[in-house]
């Protein structure tokens, strides 16, 4: 008997609710791996977040725009405080095949762990382009800049009042005098001007920090939007949690060099337009990190792509596209996989398929209270239809062991596709999914038992060994992830990155940054991850996330064109019907994308 399909949670759903959670103290994820309710899971959204998990983004805030107030209160002299060097550094000889990316951040004061978490977001998208090194700020010694072919510098801490700047003179010396790249995001370039020199910074750049602010009029505004590359980008910022984008003060007339706007801001508050992002001469600034409250369109698209202007500018353009089927198992209805593989077929699409090998329902929830495990071994007809799909085209992909855990409600029911499987959740009264740490057991042995008996399964119905990883609904320890990319090639998915990563020193084992990336990348697990960065097709809304339908899908694919290399990559369920699926597909065609196999990439 075929049972009732699930109609799970879309992963963009879950990854969404994760970026929420993050900003607001409890992690949120764009377009995760999130699980529904009556048999309707299957949400990586809920495990996909984009943003950081158990971080007070309200106290930063308001911290960051107090400081604020009182450096405008207190203007410092533009008296030289220390000279420039007399000399630019001399250029760089030949460029490296693989270019070498420094990554400083901050670690200092109350919300010192951010630093971290920004800079593994940081370290991530530039471990596509080669190698990346992540270095706390105060580490940074002079002449380091002249080792790699570009440094970036994440400003989340603000120096001043009772916390003493932590950034080396060196550093400001270097930035200002060598032809490197240098990428600023956030705070402190003021201090910065300060110390080469406010006259000699200006005459150099165009700007004047120290008279740059984050709110215009007496207030941060609403900046809802942010325009690079003719795309119109989201930024949604909960109120209250808003430390505002700085706004350069631009200088005009004799003696100040061009400086170009990059991506412009919309303060839809007053209508005032800014530059959200400049450039003059070796320095590109970005006047936030944009890495909390991420979604599929959103304003993290400009850094993401003007990293290839600092580490590969002879890119070509070009914009491919990757679609898997999500959360298939032994209980999936093989007509449906056929139709699928069928439609695929028939426009020349491949992609891939994610596999559960075991599905379980250990309290009878959609058995009549019976406990019930079917492995892929006892259903012929479903490992039939899975070779039908690998002969047209398909992929084969592990999602886990039986994605979900014990006989317990993480968060929904315990049933295979609808729950976490190496990470603890619940729903709250709010109805927002709340990630709470790792499964008891966790540890490399464990994971590595559930790999190993999910391989078994594969083995034992006479389908080869998958290659390719997705974490159930994106969420797993560091561990965890470490123990899957020594068993597979690859991961394709959004990731948890934890705090400690880079540091040694963890600031609790639910303290990290989702993140889904535009490209393929090397992250800071030494893992090979694969972009999924669209989301999935979902009909209904769930735990406080919208439905998301082809159209949004589209519209985020996009925005997605302004990443110069990049991929709009989405996942879709088969007990969905093939309409929503087709329209997906034909409008990000249209778009220009190229749809490309994940294992080509």
């Amino acid at each position: 008997m075929i049972r009732p399909r699930r109609r799970g949670i879309s992963k963009i759903s879950v990854v969404l609710l994760l970026l929420a959670a993050l900003v607001s103290g409890t992690f949120l994820a764009a377009s995760a791996q999130a699980a529904g309710r009556g048999h309707k899971h299957g949400h990586e959204a809920v495990g996909g977040r984009s943003g950081l998990s158990r971080v007070d983004l309200k106290g930063w805030a308001k911290t960051q725009l107090k400081a604020d107030e009182t450096r405008r209160a207190n203007p410092r002299s533009k008296s030289t405080a220390t000279t420039l060097a007399a000399a630019l550094r001399p250029a760089a000889t030949a460029a490296a095949a693989d270019p070498t990316t420094l990554v400083l951040y901050d670690t200092a004061g109350p919300y010192g762990q951010l630093g971290e978490l920004y800079a593994m977001a940081t370290a991530n998208l530039a471990g596509h382009f080669g190698t990346v090194t992540a270095k706390p700020v105060q580490q940074y010694t002079a002449g380091m800049i002249d080792s790699y072919s570009a440094v970036i510098y994440l400003g989340s801490t603000y120096y001043g009042g009772s916390i003493p700047d932590a950034v080396p003179a060196a550093f400001y010396a270097d930035a200002a005098a060598s032809t490197k790249p240098v990428i600023w995001m956030g705070a402190n370039i003021w201090n910065m001007a300060n110390s080469v020199g406010v006259t000699q910074f200006s005459q150099k750049y165009g700007w004047d920090p120290t008279t740059s602010y984050y709110e215009d009029g007496g207030s941060v505004g609403t900046v809802t939007q942010v325009t690079y590359k003719n795309q119109a980008l989201t930024r949604t910022i909960p109120a209250g949690q808003d430390g505002g984008v700085l706004r350069p003060n631009i200088l005009t007339g004799t003696g100040y060099p061009a400086v170009t706007t990059l991506a412009t801001g919309l303060d839809s508050s007053n209508g005032h337009t800014f530059g959200w992002a400049v450039r003059s001469s070796n320095l590109t600034y970005i006047g936030e990190i944009p890495f909390a409250y991420v979604s599929e369109s959103d304003r993290v698209i400009v850094i993401e792509d003007l990293l290839f202007d600092a580490l590969a500018p002879a890119t070509t353009e070009r914009h491919r596209a990757v679609v898997r089927l999500e959360d298939i198992s032994p209980d999936s209805d093989p007509a449906e996989l056929r139709s699928m593989a069928d439609y695929l077929k028939s426009q020349n699409i491949p992609y891939g398929i994610n596999v559960i090998p075991a599905y379980t329902d250990p309290n009878g929830t959609y058995n009549n209270g019976v406990a019930q495990t079917i492995t892929l071994a006892q259903r012929p007809q479903v490992v039939s239809a899975l070779k039908y799909m690998l002969a047209r085209g398909a992929v084969l992909m592990d999602h886990g062991y039986t994605h979900q855990y014990s006989n317990v409600a993480n968060p929904y029911d315990g049933v295979t596709g609808d729950d976490f499987e190496f990470y603890r959740a619940h729903v709250d009264a709010s109805d927002n999914v709340v990630y709470d740490g790792p499964v008891a057991e966790d540890s490399t042995a464990w994971a590595q038992a559930r790999v190993t008996s999910a391989l078994a399964g594969f083995t034992a119905a006479g389908l080869p060994k998958p290659t390719l990883w997705t974490t159930p609904h994106y969420a797993g320890s560091a561990a965890d992830y470490k123990v899957f990319s020594s068993n597979f090639s690859a991961r394709l998915e959004r990731s948890l990155y934890f705090s400690g990563t880079l540091s040694g020193n963890s600031a609790g084992p639910n303290t990290f940054i989702g993140q889904f990336f535009p490209y393929v990348v090397k992250d800071v697990y030494g893992t090979k991850v694969l972009p999924e960065n669209i989301g999935n097709y979902e009909p209904v809304a769930y735990n406080n996330h919208p439905a998301r339908l082809p159209a949004d899908l589209i519209a985020s694919a996009k925005a997605n064109l302004a990443v110069r290399d990049g991929f709009a990559s989405f996942f879709y369920h088969p007990y969905y019907p093939t309409q929503p699926l087709k329209d997906t597909i034909d409008g990000i065609k249209a778009l220009g994308y190229t749809f490309v196999s994940p294992s080509s990439l």
